[in-house]
């Protein structure tokens, strides 16, 4: 059993009972989970408070990595060149510059789709300027 209140030692304090509300409230404030969150933990891995911790940082590194471009991987380097509309070669010269967090290449491909419409909207302007010049002098 989790939970032998006769039984104080080490071994005890190493397991999480979820029948009583006092120890799942401490484990959820300890591993900043839901009580929800924490017992389908214990449902899966066990009620060892070790393996359950593991279980807690293996979830939030692999949050942490989907939001990461990995260029050594050629499945990764299809997926965000797809996403991004861009090519492999684009993505990883935009992951060299700014990082592998997703977030900063795509503002990065944002703010370079900005200025490519601002440079073409001046030579819209120019041509226009141009063309209009060009027909006076005929004049």
């Amino acid at each position: 059993m989790a939970d032998n209140k006769k039984k104080r030692g080490a071994q005890d304090r190493a397991l999480i009972a979820l029948s009583e509300s006092y120890e799942v409230a401490y484990w959820s404030k300890k591993f900043k989970v839901t009580p929800a969150k924490l017992k389908a933990a214990v449902k899966k891995v066990g009620h060892s408070a070790k393996k359950v911790e593991a279980f807690f940082k293996e979830q939030r590194h692999m949050a942490a990595d989907r939001a990461r471009i990995a260029i050594s991987e050629p499945y990764e380097v299809r997926y965000w060149s797809k996403k991004f509309k861009v090519t492999p070669a684009r993505l990883k010269a935009a992951v060299a510059e700014v990082g592998h967090s997703s977030k900063k290449v795509e503002a990065y491909f944002a703010t370079k789709k900005k200025a490519a419409k601002k440079k073409k909207a001046a030579k819209k302007t120019v041509r226009k300027a141009a063309k209009k010049t060009t027909k006076r002098k005929k004049s």
